[in-house]
């Protein structure tokens, strides 16, 4: 295929925006920060994307997603894997993590060291405790909160 204006990097971009993260659809792979570059030429556009841990299953699914995405429409790509450096959840963007809040799942603090003041995605109160290290999936922790006593979940940071 040649590269149109309809293919350009920016269009790219966008397109990837519109592809969810199968664990949490809210957020778009590009929100979550796991799409790494866009590189295009003359007759192909390749997409680096970071799993996000190490054996993490949706990294498969994301691949085919992004590639049945772009087809629809009308741009043929690859999809590299892309380890190094290491995905963090620094990575995932401002919006991405507004996102997350409001859909009921508490934002990476910063650091494992703010992981003890977790703050409540529905109330904002920090008076939470860890109730697992482990949620719905190994990026997750389970929380609840002391004022409200809803149950959450932390995506750790990593």
């Amino acid at each position: 295929m040649v590269l149109t204006a309809k293919a350009d990097k920016d269009t790219v971009w966008r397109l990837l925006s519109e592809v969810p993260d199968p664990e949490i659809p809210v957020l778009s792979i590009v929100d979550l920060g796991i799409v790494r570059w866009v590189r295009t030429d003359h007759t192909r556009i390749a997409v680096g994307i970071a799993p996000t841990y190490t054996g993490c299953p949706a990294t498969e699914v994301i691949a085919a997603n992004v590639l049945k995405h772009l087809g629809q429409n009308g741009l043929d790509a690859t999809v590299e894997r892309v380890l190094s450096p290491p995905w963090t959840t620094d990575w995932i963007s401002d919006e991405g993590r507004k996102k997350l809040h409001a859909y009921g799942i508490a934002p990476p603090a910063g650091s494992t060291n703010d992981e003890l003041r977790v703050a409540c995605p529905r109330c904002d109160s920090k008076q939470t405790e860890k109730v697992s290290e482990f949620g719905s999936t190994p990026c997750k922790a389970s929380y609840k909160c002391s004022d409200c006593l809803e149950p959450f979940e932390y995506f750790k940071c990593l």
